[in-house]
């Protein structure tokens, strides 16, 4: 269902199912940013730890490392819609559970570990269903735009979320940012009840899930542009998109900040990727080029390794900005050709090795920020992570040039 009045970047809010879902996500978004901001602190309150605050991370983002490409194969099985409405019920329980505990005093380290790693289990589930019914809901047609309005919208909420979050928890404390992300995702819940989109027609007889595994992973690796833009996302991923880690780490132990300047400095992280997301989206061509994905990495990860210098706000805070542009330009870059290359019938298992490189290596990459942090300190943490980025980009750009001959 179309209504045909939106501007050639925002086409895909012509399709209203897309429209009430991408408005409702929006809200429980901010939520999520909300208690990912609070969560951060809730750990350093309890432990002051930055190894701690890494394996946080690692716990929460493991089930994507370990189970993703499965959960591709279930998402191609499945109703998209029903398995939506399954995670986002599993997502609300987590918050409200987390804000329980913090409210009635009784958290500790592990029980905001344990939750972090069920959030992760849901997550894992989540993510290529949610990526690759995108497509269902607009068409070939208009899923760039698509792509590029999700992102925006997510990292939109990174600059709201945050912000909300330093001011609630300065004055109010964790617990009721944990109750606004639980409560957030009933608007998701009754969208995806509510919705138009039929479920596609059962398919013909299928193999094994371990065969239908098998079969994305070799498409994948069989498609050069598919191999390219996956292995740039896993540089990005692994060196650049561990905030949760490093920003507060900045703020507390480089720029000696309190809550509201953490959320601030996420505020203008969320701005450029904003920014980066909707230029993405305004761009003519469906297929974005080789060369902007390349060029978009190697500037994030010049940012990140610039941040290493910083001892400033005045300077973070650009820095931040840029960093968050250029790399959700590329990560929506990427996501838009990967979701066009891959045919229908394998699309969940396709987006499910984006969702594996993407999210999967996070726990690597925030153990590792962790622990440098820990005993040489963040900004030896950026200048490693940016610096052995911008060589692994460089060795990528090399090897499309020798493949193309």
């Amino acid at each position: 269902m179309t209504v045909g009045s939106f501007p050639h970047g925002l086409r895909a809010l012509n399709h209203a199912d897309f429209r009430h879902f991408f408005l409702s996500q929006f809200v429980a978004q901010i939520g999520s940013w909300m208690q990912n901001v609070a969560q951060a602190w809730l750990v350093l309150q309890l432990t002051n730890s930055p190894f701690r605050l890494g394996l946080l991370a690692t716990l929460q983002f493991s089930p994507v490392l370990l189970f993703s490409i499965v959960s591709g194969a279930v998402a191609d099985r499945l109703p998209k819609r029903r398995l939506l409405i399954a995670t986002q019920t599993t997502l609300a329980c987590q918050g409200l559970l987390l804000a329980l505990l913090v409210a009635t005093e009784h958290v500790e380290y592990w029980h905001v570990a344990l939750l972090g790693l069920a959030l992760g289990f849901a997550n894992v589930v989540d993510q290529p269903a949610r990526q690759s019914f995108l497509i269902e809901m607009v068409g070939r047609n208009d899923v760039s735009s698509a792509v590029a309005l999700n992102s925006a919208g997510f990292n939109l909420a990174r600059i709201i979320g945050p912000a909300i979050a330093g001011v609630v928890i300065g004055r109010l404390g964790v617990a009721p940012t944990f109750l606004v992300n639980g409560l957030g995702f009933t608007g998701v819940i009754v969208t995806l009840l509510r919705m138009k989109t039929p479920d596609p027609p059962p398919g013909p007889p299928r193999a094994s899930i371990f065969e239908e595994i098998a079969e994305g992973v070799r498409y994948a690796a069989g498609t050069p542009r598919l191999r390219l833009a996956i292995g740039l996302v896993f540089v990005v991923s692994l060196c650049v998109f561990n905030f949760s880690v490093y920003v507060p780490l900045l703020a507390k132990n480089v720029l000696g900040l309190g809550a509201e300047g953490f959320g601030f400095l996420m505020a203008s992280l969320g701005v450029g990727a904003v920014g980066g997301a909707l230029t993405v989206g305004a761009r003519a061509s469906r297929f974005p080029s080789v060369r902007s994905m390349l060029v978009a990495a190697a500037l994030a990860l010049g940012m990140l390794s610039a941040l290493g210098f910083i001892r400033r706000i005045e300077l973070a805070v650009p820095l931040l900005f840029l960093t968050g542009y250029w790399g959700i330009m590329l990560m929506a870059s990427c996501n838009t050709s990967i979701q066009l290359q891959a045919p229908d019938a394998l699309r969940g298992r396709v987006m499910s090795i984006y969702t594996w490189v993407s999210g999967g290596v996070f726990p690597i990459g925030a153990f590792v920020v962790g622990s440098i942090s820990e005993g040489w300190g963040v900004s030896t943490a950026f200048l490693f992570n940016g610096t052995l980025g911008l060589a692994a980009v460089a060795a990528l750009a090399l090897w499309w040039q020798w493949r193309r001959g």
